[in-house]
Protein backbone atom coordinates (compact mmCIF):
# COMPACT_ATOMS: atom_id res chain seq x y z
CA UNK A 1 0.00 0.00 0.00
CA UNK A 2 3.09 1.99 0.90
CA UNK A 3 4.30 1.33 -2.55
CA UNK A 4 1.18 2.14 -4.34
CA UNK A 5 0.52 5.66 -2.72
CA UNK A 6 4.01 6.77 -3.42
CA UNK A 7 3.80 5.76 -7.02
CA UNK A 8 0.88 5.37 -8.41
CA UNK A 9 -1.64 7.71 -6.58
CA UNK A 10 -2.13 9.44 -9.48
CA UNK A 11 -3.97 6.64 -11.34
CA UNK A 12 -6.46 6.44 -8.36
CA UNK A 13 -6.94 10.55 -8.42
CA UNK A 14 -7.23 10.80 -12.07
CA UNK A 15 -9.90 8.05 -13.01
CA UNK A 16 -11.97 9.54 -10.26
CA UNK A 17 -11.13 12.96 -11.81
CA UNK A 18 -12.52 11.60 -14.84
CA UNK A 19 -15.62 10.44 -14.30
CA UNK A 20 -16.19 13.47 -12.43
CA UNK A 21 -15.63 15.82 -15.19
CA UNK A 22 -17.19 12.96 -17.71
CA UNK A 23 -20.73 13.28 -15.59
CA UNK A 24 -20.80 16.90 -16.01
CA UNK A 25 -21.21 16.61 -19.17
CA UNK A 26 -23.57 13.11 -19.42
CA UNK A 27 -25.33 13.90 -16.23
CA UNK A 28 -26.12 10.18 -15.06
CA UNK A 29 -27.54 10.08 -11.49
CA UNK A 30 -25.48 7.11 -10.37
CA UNK A 31 -22.41 8.10 -11.70
CA UNK A 32 -22.66 11.19 -9.02
CA UNK A 33 -23.36 8.56 -6.18
CA UNK A 34 -20.28 6.24 -6.97
CA UNK A 35 -18.41 9.63 -7.40
CA UNK A 36 -19.27 10.34 -3.94
CA UNK A 37 -18.55 7.05 -2.68
CA UNK A 38 -15.25 6.76 -4.71
CA UNK A 39 -14.64 10.27 -2.18
CA UNK A 40 -14.43 8.35 0.61
CA UNK A 41 -11.57 5.82 -0.44
CA UNK A 42 -10.36 8.89 -2.02
CA UNK A 43 -9.99 10.83 1.44
CA UNK A 44 -8.78 7.53 3.24
CA UNK A 45 -6.10 6.98 1.09
CA UNK A 46 -4.81 10.54 1.13
CA UNK A 47 -4.97 10.81 4.63
CA UNK A 48 -1.50 9.28 5.82
CA UNK A 49 0.26 11.28 3.47
CA UNK A 50 -1.64 14.77 4.58
CA UNK A 51 0.59 16.95 6.78
CA UNK A 52 -0.39 17.29 10.54
CA UNK A 53 -2.13 20.18 9.79
CA UNK A 54 -4.67 19.16 7.34
CA UNK A 55 -4.74 16.40 8.97
CA UNK A 56 -6.32 18.17 11.91
CA UNK A 57 -8.08 20.55 9.62
CA UNK A 58 -10.11 17.75 7.55
CA UNK A 59 -10.94 15.57 10.74
CA UNK A 60 -12.43 18.86 12.10
CA UNK A 61 -14.37 19.33 9.11
CA UNK A 62 -15.22 15.88 8.84
CA UNK A 63 -16.06 15.39 12.23
CA UNK A 64 -18.45 18.72 12.25
CA UNK A 65 -19.67 17.92 8.70
CA UNK A 66 -21.00 14.46 9.82
CA UNK A 67 -22.72 15.63 13.23
CA UNK A 68 -24.52 18.71 10.83
CA UNK A 69 -25.69 15.93 8.01
CA UNK A 70 -27.23 13.97 10.77
CA UNK A 71 -29.07 16.98 12.35
CA UNK A 72 -30.08 18.31 8.55
CA UNK A 73 -32.46 15.28 8.24
CA UNK A 74 -31.50 14.63 4.71
CA UNK A 75 -31.58 10.93 2.93
CA UNK A 76 -28.51 9.44 3.30
CA UNK A 77 -27.36 9.19 -0.81
CA UNK A 78 -27.51 13.46 -0.17
CA UNK A 79 -24.73 12.42 2.05
CA UNK A 80 -22.51 10.80 -1.24
CA UNK A 81 -23.19 13.89 -3.41
CA UNK A 82 -22.37 16.28 -0.57
CA UNK A 83 -18.62 14.80 -1.33
CA UNK A 84 -18.50 15.45 -4.59
CA UNK A 85 -18.94 19.50 -5.29
CA UNK A 86 -15.38 20.40 -4.96
CA UNK A 87 -14.08 17.44 -7.14
CA UNK A 88 -13.72 20.39 -9.77
CA UNK A 89 -11.24 22.31 -7.86
CA UNK A 90 -8.97 19.16 -7.17
CA UNK A 91 -9.15 18.82 -10.81
CA UNK A 92 -7.98 22.05 -11.56
CA UNK A 93 -5.13 21.58 -9.30
CA UNK A 94 -4.39 18.20 -10.69
CA UNK A 95 -3.55 20.17 -14.28
CA UNK A 96 -1.87 22.86 -13.09
CA UNK A 97 1.37 21.34 -13.65
CA UNK A 98 0.97 21.00 -17.36
CA UNK A 99 0.70 24.95 -17.82
CA UNK A 100 4.08 24.93 -15.09
CA UNK A 101 6.29 22.40 -17.95
CA UNK A 102 5.63 24.09 -21.29
CA UNK A 103 7.29 27.05 -19.48
CA UNK A 104 9.77 25.34 -18.69
CA UNK A 105 9.98 23.26 -21.93
CA UNK A 106 9.98 26.64 -23.35
CA UNK A 107 12.72 27.87 -21.42
CA UNK A 108 11.24 31.13 -20.48
CA UNK A 109 12.34 30.38 -16.59
CA UNK A 110 16.28 30.69 -17.90
CA UNK A 111 16.18 33.80 -19.20
CA UNK A 112 13.98 35.57 -17.29
CA UNK A 113 15.86 34.78 -14.19
CA UNK A 114 19.03 35.91 -15.99
CA UNK A 115 17.49 39.39 -15.20
CA UNK A 116 18.28 39.50 -11.57
CA UNK A 117 22.17 38.73 -12.33
CA UNK A 118 22.91 41.88 -14.50
CA UNK A 119 24.24 44.72 -12.26
CA UNK A 120 23.19 46.95 -10.16
CA UNK A 121 24.99 48.87 -7.39
CA UNK A 122 22.60 49.13 -4.65
CA UNK A 123 20.02 46.77 -2.89
CA UNK A 124 17.31 48.49 -3.85
CA UNK A 125 17.79 48.34 -7.38
CA UNK A 126 17.79 44.80 -6.94
CA UNK A 127 14.49 44.93 -5.20
CA UNK A 128 12.59 45.97 -8.13
CA UNK A 129 14.20 43.46 -10.31
CA UNK A 130 13.78 40.75 -8.34
CA UNK A 131 10.15 41.57 -7.34
CA UNK A 132 9.47 42.21 -11.74
CA UNK A 133 11.57 39.03 -11.95
CA UNK A 134 9.36 37.03 -9.75
CA UNK A 135 6.29 38.87 -10.37
CA UNK A 136 6.33 36.98 -14.15
CA UNK A 137 7.66 34.01 -13.53
CA UNK A 138 5.20 32.73 -10.68
CA UNK A 139 2.44 34.48 -12.89
CA UNK A 140 2.97 31.31 -15.15
CA UNK A 141 4.44 28.78 -13.55
CA UNK A 142 2.99 29.63 -9.90
CA UNK A 143 4.54 28.08 -6.78
CA UNK A 144 7.57 26.43 -9.35
CA UNK A 145 8.99 29.92 -9.41
CA UNK A 146 9.64 30.34 -5.95
CA UNK A 147 12.92 28.00 -5.58
CA UNK A 148 13.93 29.25 -8.96
CA UNK A 149 13.73 32.94 -7.68
CA UNK A 150 15.12 32.02 -4.48
CA UNK A 151 17.89 30.27 -5.49
CA UNK A 152 19.22 32.80 -7.70
CA UNK A 153 18.66 35.34 -5.13
CA UNK A 154 20.69 33.18 -2.20
CA UNK A 155 23.35 32.51 -4.81
CA UNK A 156 23.82 36.10 -5.75
CA UNK A 157 23.39 37.75 -1.98
CA UNK A 158 25.88 35.09 -0.13
CA UNK A 159 28.54 37.65 0.70
CA UNK A 160 25.30 39.54 2.80
CA UNK A 161 24.39 38.57 6.72
CA UNK A 162 22.28 35.74 6.70
CA UNK A 163 19.52 38.10 7.92
CA UNK A 164 19.42 40.60 5.81
CA UNK A 165 19.65 37.65 3.04
CA UNK A 166 16.86 35.95 3.87
CA UNK A 167 14.73 38.78 4.85
CA UNK A 168 15.08 40.38 1.17
CA UNK A 169 14.25 37.22 -0.19
CA UNK A 170 11.15 36.43 1.73
CA UNK A 171 9.82 39.87 1.03
CA UNK A 172 10.59 39.95 -2.79
CA UNK A 173 9.59 36.70 -4.02
CA UNK A 174 6.91 36.05 -1.50
CA UNK A 175 5.05 39.43 -1.75
CA UNK A 176 5.21 38.96 -5.92
CA UNK A 177 3.45 35.47 -5.03
CA UNK A 178 0.79 37.66 -3.57
CA UNK A 179 0.73 40.70 -6.27
CA UNK A 180 1.29 38.13 -9.17
CA UNK A 181 -1.54 35.45 -8.73
CA UNK A 182 -4.18 37.84 -7.45
CA UNK A 183 -5.75 38.18 -11.03
CA UNK A 184 -4.61 34.64 -12.47
CA UNK A 185 -7.03 32.61 -13.82
CA UNK A 186 -4.95 29.84 -12.84
CA UNK A 187 -5.37 30.80 -9.02
CA UNK A 188 -7.33 28.34 -7.09
CA UNK A 189 -8.55 31.83 -4.83
CA UNK A 190 -9.61 33.45 -7.85
CA UNK A 191 -11.61 30.46 -9.69
CA UNK A 192 -13.55 30.03 -6.39
CA UNK A 193 -14.42 33.14 -6.09
CA UNK A 194 -15.39 33.86 -9.50
CA UNK A 195 -17.80 31.30 -9.29
CA UNK A 196 -18.81 31.87 -6.02
CA UNK A 197 -20.29 35.23 -6.82
CA UNK A 198 -21.53 34.59 -10.56
CA UNK A 199 -19.16 37.95 -11.99
CA UNK A 200 -17.69 37.18 -14.74
CA UNK A 201 -13.72 36.73 -14.51
CA UNK A 202 -13.94 39.77 -17.27
CA UNK A 203 -15.45 41.98 -15.20
CA UNK A 204 -12.93 41.29 -12.54
CA UNK A 205 -10.18 41.50 -14.52
CA UNK A 206 -9.38 45.31 -14.79
CA UNK A 207 -10.04 45.69 -11.44
CA UNK A 208 -7.50 43.13 -10.14
CA UNK A 209 -4.92 44.18 -12.53
CA UNK A 210 -5.42 47.67 -11.28
CA UNK A 211 -4.48 46.82 -7.55
CA UNK A 212 -1.98 44.07 -8.60
CA UNK A 213 0.01 47.43 -10.43
CA UNK A 214 -0.82 49.38 -7.21
CA UNK A 215 0.43 47.56 -5.17
CA UNK A 216 3.88 46.10 -6.86
CA UNK A 217 4.15 49.68 -8.19
CA UNK A 218 3.87 50.52 -3.94
CA UNK A 219 6.25 47.65 -3.03
CA UNK A 220 8.76 48.63 -5.16
CA UNK A 221 8.58 52.33 -4.42
CA UNK A 222 9.01 51.00 -0.44
CA UNK A 223 12.15 48.39 -1.62
CA UNK A 224 13.93 51.16 -2.60
CA UNK A 225 13.90 53.43 -0.01
CA UNK A 226 14.31 50.70 2.46
CA UNK A 227 17.26 48.87 0.40
CA UNK A 228 18.83 51.76 -1.32
CA UNK A 229 21.95 52.49 1.24
CA UNK A 230 22.99 48.99 1.18
CA UNK A 231 25.57 48.37 -1.78
CA UNK A 232 25.20 45.32 -3.60
CA UNK A 233 28.27 43.08 -4.82
CA UNK A 234 26.98 40.33 -6.87
CA UNK A 235 29.10 36.76 -6.13
CA UNK A 236 29.38 34.53 -9.05
CA UNK A 237 30.60 30.81 -8.84
CA UNK A 238 30.70 31.11 -12.52
CA UNK A 239 31.03 33.75 -15.42
CA UNK A 240 27.93 35.28 -15.67
CA UNK A 241 26.75 34.66 -19.39
CA UNK A 242 26.39 38.16 -21.30
CA UNK A 243 22.82 38.99 -20.82
CA UNK A 244 20.93 39.84 -24.28
CA UNK A 245 18.00 42.23 -23.03
CA UNK A 246 16.24 42.02 -26.41
CA UNK A 247 16.10 38.56 -26.24
CA UNK A 248 14.74 38.29 -22.38
CA UNK A 249 11.99 41.13 -23.20
CA UNK A 250 11.13 38.72 -26.12
CA UNK A 251 10.64 35.95 -24.12
CA UNK A 252 8.12 37.97 -21.72
CA UNK A 253 6.04 39.75 -24.47
CA UNK A 254 5.80 35.74 -25.52
CA UNK A 255 4.34 34.83 -22.10
CA UNK A 256 2.44 37.37 -21.88
CA UNK A 257 0.90 37.18 -25.51
CA UNK A 258 0.49 33.37 -24.83
CA UNK A 259 -1.61 34.22 -21.22
CA UNK A 260 -4.00 36.34 -23.32
CA UNK A 261 -4.72 33.58 -25.83
CA UNK A 262 -5.16 31.16 -23.01
CA UNK A 263 -7.55 33.73 -21.65
CA UNK A 264 -9.85 33.96 -23.89
CA UNK A 265 -9.78 30.34 -24.75
CA UNK A 266 -10.98 30.13 -21.67
CA UNK A 267 -13.85 32.58 -21.93
CA UNK A 268 -14.75 31.58 -25.45
CA UNK A 269 -15.15 27.87 -24.05
CA UNK A 270 -16.81 28.76 -20.97
CA UNK A 271 -19.38 31.09 -22.90
CA UNK A 272 -19.97 28.19 -25.91
CA UNK A 273 -19.90 25.37 -23.75
CA UNK A 274 -22.10 27.39 -20.61
CA UNK A 275 -19.49 26.24 -18.35
CA UNK A 276 -18.18 27.38 -15.01
CA UNK A 277 -14.97 29.21 -14.67
CA UNK A 278 -13.00 26.79 -13.10
CA UNK A 279 -14.17 23.63 -15.40
CA UNK A 280 -13.24 25.98 -18.52
CA UNK A 281 -9.61 26.48 -17.02
CA UNK A 282 -9.14 22.78 -16.13
CA UNK A 283 -10.70 21.75 -19.71
CA UNK A 284 -8.15 24.42 -21.83
CA UNK A 285 -4.84 23.52 -19.87
CA UNK A 286 -3.42 20.46 -21.47
CA UNK A 287 -4.58 21.39 -24.84
CA UNK A 288 -3.60 24.59 -24.38
CA UNK A 289 -0.12 23.62 -22.84
CA UNK A 290 0.44 21.24 -25.65
CA UNK A 291 -0.71 23.15 -29.16
CA UNK A 292 1.85 25.87 -27.51
CA UNK A 293 4.35 23.62 -27.19
CA UNK A 294 4.42 22.17 -30.67
CA UNK A 295 4.01 25.50 -31.94
CA UNK A 296 7.67 26.31 -30.18
CA UNK A 297 8.83 23.14 -31.01
CA UNK A 298 9.38 21.64 -27.79
CA UNK A 299 7.21 18.88 -27.77
CA UNK A 300 9.70 16.14 -26.48
CA UNK A 301 11.06 18.31 -23.90
CA UNK A 302 7.26 19.03 -22.63
CA UNK A 303 5.82 15.55 -22.59
CA UNK A 304 9.32 14.66 -20.67
CA UNK A 305 9.50 17.26 -17.93
CA UNK A 306 4.96 17.59 -18.37
CA UNK A 307 4.87 13.35 -17.54
CA UNK A 308 7.15 13.35 -14.49
CA UNK A 309 5.80 16.81 -13.03
CA UNK A 310 2.30 16.03 -13.04
CA UNK A 311 2.88 12.31 -11.92
CA UNK A 312 5.15 13.87 -8.89
CA UNK A 313 2.56 16.44 -8.20
CA UNK A 314 -1.15 14.88 -8.32
CA UNK A 315 0.88 11.72 -6.28
CA UNK A 316 1.71 14.82 -3.85
CA UNK A 317 -2.05 16.34 -3.97
CA UNK A 318 -2.92 14.55 -0.50
CA UNK A 319 -3.28 17.67 1.39
CA UNK A 320 -5.76 19.27 -0.66
CA UNK A 321 -7.17 15.91 -1.17
CA UNK A 322 -8.26 16.30 2.49
CA UNK A 323 -9.05 19.96 2.57
CA UNK A 324 -11.12 19.58 -0.40
CA UNK A 325 -13.19 16.69 0.24
CA UNK A 326 -13.84 17.13 4.09
CA UNK A 327 -14.73 20.93 3.10
CA UNK A 328 -16.88 20.10 0.62
CA UNK A 329 -19.06 17.71 3.18
CA UNK A 330 -19.03 20.27 6.11
CA UNK A 331 -19.74 23.82 4.01
CA UNK A 332 -22.95 21.44 2.27
CA UNK A 333 -24.20 20.05 5.20
CA UNK A 334 -24.22 23.25 6.87
CA UNK A 335 -25.99 25.02 4.43
CA UNK A 336 -28.50 22.12 4.81
CA UNK A 337 -29.01 22.93 8.38
CA UNK A 338 -30.60 26.18 10.20
CA UNK A 339 -27.18 26.72 11.95
CA UNK A 340 -26.64 28.73 8.52
CA UNK A 341 -29.43 31.09 9.05
CA UNK A 342 -28.01 31.93 12.62
CA UNK A 343 -24.27 32.21 11.22
CA UNK A 344 -25.99 34.60 8.21
CA UNK A 345 -27.58 37.21 11.06
CA UNK A 346 -25.12 38.94 11.89
CA UNK A 347 -23.78 39.79 8.44
CA UNK A 348 -27.73 40.71 7.47
CA UNK A 349 -27.84 42.70 10.07
CA UNK A 350 -24.95 44.70 9.16
CA UNK A 351 -25.63 45.08 5.60
CA UNK A 352 -26.23 48.70 5.67
CA UNK A 353 -22.44 49.04 6.61
CA UNK A 354 -20.54 47.16 3.67
CA UNK A 355 -17.31 48.73 4.71
CA UNK A 356 -17.53 46.95 8.17
CA UNK A 357 -18.44 43.47 6.79
CA UNK A 358 -15.68 43.87 4.00
CA UNK A 359 -13.23 44.63 6.77
CA UNK A 360 -14.46 41.76 8.53
CA UNK A 361 -13.50 39.22 5.73
CA UNK A 362 -10.42 40.76 5.09
CA UNK A 363 -9.85 40.06 8.88
CA UNK A 364 -10.98 36.24 9.16
CA UNK A 365 -8.83 35.63 6.29
CA UNK A 366 -5.66 37.07 8.40
CA UNK A 367 -6.17 35.77 11.58
CA UNK A 368 -7.20 32.33 10.91
CA UNK A 369 -4.09 31.93 8.28
CA UNK A 370 -2.17 32.98 11.61
CA UNK A 371 -3.27 29.75 13.74
CA UNK A 372 -2.78 27.43 10.64
CA UNK A 373 -6.48 27.74 8.53
CA UNK A 374 -5.59 27.39 4.77
CA UNK A 375 -7.62 30.67 2.77
CA UNK A 376 -9.37 27.70 0.62
CA UNK A 377 -10.77 26.32 4.25
CA UNK A 378 -11.98 30.15 5.59
CA UNK A 379 -13.04 30.85 2.12
CA UNK A 380 -15.44 27.80 2.33
CA UNK A 381 -17.33 28.88 5.09
CA UNK A 382 -17.13 32.18 4.15
CA UNK A 383 -19.10 31.53 1.07
CA UNK A 384 -21.70 29.93 2.48
CA UNK A 385 -22.30 32.84 5.12
CA UNK A 386 -22.31 35.63 3.06
CA UNK A 387 -24.50 34.24 -0.05
CA UNK A 388 -27.47 36.54 1.44
CA UNK A 389 -25.46 39.86 1.36
CA UNK A 390 -25.57 39.70 -2.78
CA UNK A 391 -28.23 40.92 -3.03
CA UNK A 392 -27.34 44.10 -1.09
CA UNK A 393 -23.62 44.53 -1.69
CA UNK A 394 -22.03 44.25 -4.83
CA UNK A 395 -21.00 40.94 -5.73
CA UNK A 396 -18.12 42.09 -7.31
CA UNK A 397 -16.88 43.69 -4.29
CA UNK A 398 -17.59 40.18 -1.95
CA UNK A 399 -15.54 38.73 -4.25
CA UNK A 400 -12.82 41.17 -4.43
CA UNK A 401 -12.10 41.05 -0.86
CA UNK A 402 -12.65 37.28 -1.04
CA UNK A 403 -9.79 37.15 -3.48
CA UNK A 404 -7.40 39.98 -1.92
CA UNK A 405 -7.80 38.77 1.30
CA UNK A 406 -7.06 35.14 0.89
CA UNK A 407 -3.76 35.90 -1.75
CA UNK A 408 -2.50 38.73 1.22
CA UNK A 409 -1.93 35.91 3.34
CA UNK A 410 -0.09 34.15 0.66
CA UNK A 411 3.30 36.22 2.16
CA UNK A 412 2.53 35.71 6.08
CA UNK A 413 0.74 33.15 6.57
CA UNK A 414 2.97 31.24 9.47
CA UNK A 415 2.13 28.04 8.65
CA UNK A 416 0.64 28.35 4.57
CA UNK A 417 2.80 26.68 2.12
CA UNK A 418 4.62 29.71 0.73
CA UNK A 419 5.90 30.87 4.01
CA UNK A 420 6.78 27.29 5.00
CA UNK A 421 8.54 26.37 1.51
CA UNK A 422 10.59 29.90 1.87
CA UNK A 423 11.39 28.25 5.79
CA UNK A 424 12.81 25.57 4.68
CA UNK A 425 14.55 26.97 1.43
CA UNK A 426 16.22 30.03 3.22
CA UNK A 427 16.29 28.05 6.87
CA UNK A 428 14.55 30.78 8.65
CA UNK A 429 12.32 30.98 11.30
CA UNK A 430 8.37 30.84 9.81
CA UNK A 431 7.53 33.37 12.16
CA UNK A 432 10.52 35.24 11.40
CA UNK A 433 9.33 35.94 7.64
CA UNK A 434 5.63 36.39 9.27
CA UNK A 435 7.02 39.51 10.68
CA UNK A 436 8.50 40.28 7.95
CA UNK A 437 5.79 40.61 5.99
CA UNK A 438 2.78 41.19 7.78
CA UNK A 439 2.87 45.42 7.44
CA UNK A 440 2.77 44.15 3.65
CA UNK A 441 -0.03 42.05 4.08
CA UNK A 442 -2.20 44.26 5.80
CA UNK A 443 -1.74 47.21 4.03
CA UNK A 444 -2.49 44.61 0.97
CA UNK A 445 -5.37 43.82 2.14
CA UNK A 446 -6.64 47.25 3.08
CA UNK A 447 -6.19 48.94 -0.63
CA UNK A 448 -8.38 45.40 -1.85
CA UNK A 449 -11.12 46.45 0.90
CA UNK A 450 -10.80 50.09 -0.32
CA UNK A 451 -11.29 49.26 -3.89
CA UNK A 452 -14.06 46.93 -3.43
CA UNK A 453 -15.89 49.29 -1.17
CA UNK A 454 -15.63 51.72 -3.53
CA UNK A 455 -17.77 49.80 -6.18
CA UNK A 456 -19.89 48.74 -3.32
Amino acid sequence: MQHFLKHYLYLFYFTILAVYVFNIFAGIEILTYFIGAAAVPMLLLSFPGASRLFKILGSLFILAGIVLFLQSGRPALDFLEFMTTNMGLIALLMMLPWMNSVVRAGRFDRRINELMKTNVSNLGQLYGKATLTSYTLISFINLSALPLTQGVLKENLSNLSVNLRNKFISQTTLRAFSMALVWSPMEIMVAISVDATGVSYLVYLPWLLLFSVIMVTLDIVWGKLAYSKLPYEPVYHHEPRSLSIKQVAGKIIHLFMALAVFLTTVIIVSNVFELNFILAVTLVIFPFAALWALSMRRWYSFISIGWHTWKARTNGMQNFVVLFVSLALFSNSLSATPLLQVIQDPFIAASDRPLVILFFIQLSYLLMSMIGVHPIATIGVLMEVITPLYDVINPLSLGIVLITGAMATASAATYGVTVTLTSMYTHQNPYRITMANLPFAIIYGTIGTLIAFLLA
